[in-house]
């Protein structure tokens, strides 16, 4: 199981060339027609930043209109929180913004060591469950109150003010956020 993890997660080719030479006969004719697959276009690899963007881009911006978040702001959040899609709670819990469980929170949950041990987050059906939790969640809280006063072009305020209202404990926040937007051109979106 490990070795099909490193196969699919790793892009090196001769890293997966390696990997197949220490395997048994069958899982090695198993890979090779995995790889063949990848190569011709069968199979895909993990989507880029720029394909996430471009997957989720309508639910952002159906989440702006209804909820005044510039839709550049929600992508690149969930670019940076997920990974474009691929971290552990993206993919075991469709959550795309790393939303921690919270007192009223009674819907599904999932743990992983974060800040602490074995965090509770969130956990949705769907990524679309996701997007419009995350909307909610700034939209409810007093905290975020300030930044639906920002221009819904505003991606910079946005970014500044989600760092200082606390949406994430890395000082660096805004300037990630920032930088995601610029260099996706995501700010097309709003």
């Amino acid at each position: 199981m490990i070795i099909f993890a490193l196969f699919f997660y790793n892009d090196s080719l001769f890293f997966k060339l390696e990997i197949m030479k220490r395997t048994s006969s069958n899982l090695f004719w198993a890979m090779l027609l995995l790889l063949n697959m990848t190569a011709c276009g069968v199979y895909k690899e993990p989507a880029t930043f720029d394909d996430y963007a471009a997957k989720y881009s309508k639910t952002a911006i159906r989440q702006m209109k209804k909820y005044k978040i510039p839709a550049s702001i929600t992508l690149a959040q969930g670019i940076l929180e997920s990974a474009g899609g691929k971290s552990f709670l993206a993919r075991t819990a469709n959550n795309h913004f790393g939303i921690k469980c919270t007192t009223d929170w009674k819907g599904a949950r999932a743990y992983k060591d974060a800040e602490k041990p074995n965090e509770c987050f969130r956990k949705y059906k769907k990524v679309k469950d996701s997007y419009n939790d995350h909307s909610l969640f700034l939209y409810n809280r007093s905290r975020y109150e300030k930044l639906f006063n920002l221009n819904i072009r505003d991606y910079k305020g946005w970014a500044k003010g989600l760092q200082e209202c606390g949406y994430a404990t890395d000082p660096a926040y805004a300037t990630k956020l920032i930088r995601v937007v610029e260099e996706y051109k995501l700010y097309k979106y709003d």
